[in-house]
């Protein structure tokens, strides 16, 4: 058996995954919670088991043996495996890194080198890398959440500001959600209604038009032309964009500098956009779930966030339908985009005049495949799709094509 442990380190939660990249099949997947703090847990999934319990973990060294101990309790020991290699989710590669990248110790202090650029993300994700290599002396692989993202056009990646100092302090958009982007693209594009689509046109694969809405707690859109992307809403940090769970999105900048004129302090203003706003901020509620059920209870102010919320999305999909030249399939991943059909019916309903529409009965069925759930009405019609996004899965292939494993 070969397989690979694929890491998510958080500032506080550790996720892993075993699986088999050939096959997809996942052998053991769990989360160890609240690293650092008085009381943590750990949950972990395997053959059709789940254990829960309340574990100290102070830190990420007993996260991970912690996950030691749970692999061995069901008859996997780490050593005994098969594992050839590790993925590792970092979320900044910055313009250094831009593809998947065995790791050494040059890569550890590249990664901390770009910090600054991702204060919230990297620190954890390098003690991850660090603590990983410790723990499991196989090849390490570090697949960037920006790396998808890099040869982004420059019309597309560059802010209109002083040249200069944008050079000087690396500022430009680098986007985020790269592996889900592309793994969920490329997923779509080989769905037989895809490839019917573009057969019956005469069109080639490279001018398949396609805009990806990953929507979670965080939450991204891309324009993606022929599996190139063209465009996408996160930028320099993951705060830019569309409207989330707990951040805020577009805003006019020179709020920041009106908030800070008020009083509030730059770490205040940094909290507030990125934990405080988005959903958060404007109805006390971050859960899709939760914020949907008061808004059906008749909760004015979740309405409300419901409706700003869809509004920022129909105007992403509608600008890069323009970046595009139109568009040929909308796709829908990550757990809201994947579980809330009023999130996919609510979008698409203002966006008829780009010929999407939904099927009811097809958008409120749930299934764990790829799936269209547009109105049939033609193959020359624009699609929606629900595409399941599997990150852990695209991040454990890329890290054997790195090793060759």
């Amino acid at each position: 058996m070969s397989t690979v442990l694929v890491l998510n380190s958080g500032s506080s939660s550790l996720k892993y995954q075993l699986l088999d990249p050939a096959s997809g099949d996942v052998k053991i997947t769990g989360i160890v919670e609240r690293i650092g703090q008085a009381k943590g847990s750990v949950t972990q999934k395997a053959d059709g088991e789940t254990i829960e319990r309340d574990v100290a973990v102070p830190d990420y060294r007993e996260a991970l043996a912690i996950l030691g101990r749970l692999f061995e309790e069901v008859g996997r020991p780490i050593a005994e495996a098969g594992i050839t290699a590790v993925g590792h989710r970092v979320v900044h590669g910055g313009d250094v890194f831009t593809q998947p990248t065995l790791v050494d110790d040059d890569v550890v202090a590249a990664i901390r080198d770009l910090i600054p650029l991702a204060p919230l993300h990297n620190p954890a994700n390098l003690t991850g890398i660090e603590v990983g290599r410790e723990f499991l002396d196989v090849p390490h692989v570090a697949v960037f959440d920006t790396a998808f993202f890099a040869d982004l056009p420059e019309v597309a990646s560059t802010y209109a500001i002083d040249r200069k100092i944008a050079a000087e302090h690396r500022v430009r958009r680098y986007g985020f959600h790269g592996t889900s982007h592309e793994y969920v693209s490329s997923v779509a594009a080989a769905h037989p209604a895809v490839q019917e689509k573009l057969a019956a046109e005469g069109r080639t694969p490279d001018s398949l038009r396609q805009v990806v809405l990953h929507l979670g707690n965080g939450a991204s859109a891309s324009a993606i032309l022929g599996g190139r992307p063209m465009d996408t809403s996160m930028g320099l940090t993951p705060l830019e964009g569309l409207v989330m769970g707990t951040r805020s999105g577009d805003i006019d900048p020179g709020i920041v500098f009106h908030l800070m004129r008020s009083g509030m302090s730059g770490e205040d203003v940094d909290t507030l956009l990125n934990k405080k706003s988005g959903l958060l901020g404007l109805s006390g509620e971050s859960d899709m779930r939760e914020l949907r059920a008061l808004a059906d209870s008749g909760d004015g102010a979740a309405r409300l966030a419901l409706e700003v919320y869809l509004h920022r999305l129909r105007k992403y999909v509608g600008a890069y339908a323009a970046v595009l030249g139109g568009i040929d399939v909308l796709t829908f991943t990550a757990g809201v985009g994947e579980n809330a059909h009023p999130i996919r019916s609510g979008v698409v309903r203002g966006l008829k005049y780009l010929g999407l529409t939904i099927d009811p009965a097809a958008n409120e069925s749930r299934s764990d495949d790829a799936r269209v759930v547009s109105v049939r009405s033609g193959v020359e019609a624009p699609l929606v799709m629900v595409v399941p996004t599997n990150e852990e899965l695209a991040i454990a292939r890329q890290a054997v094509e790195v090793t060759g494993g």
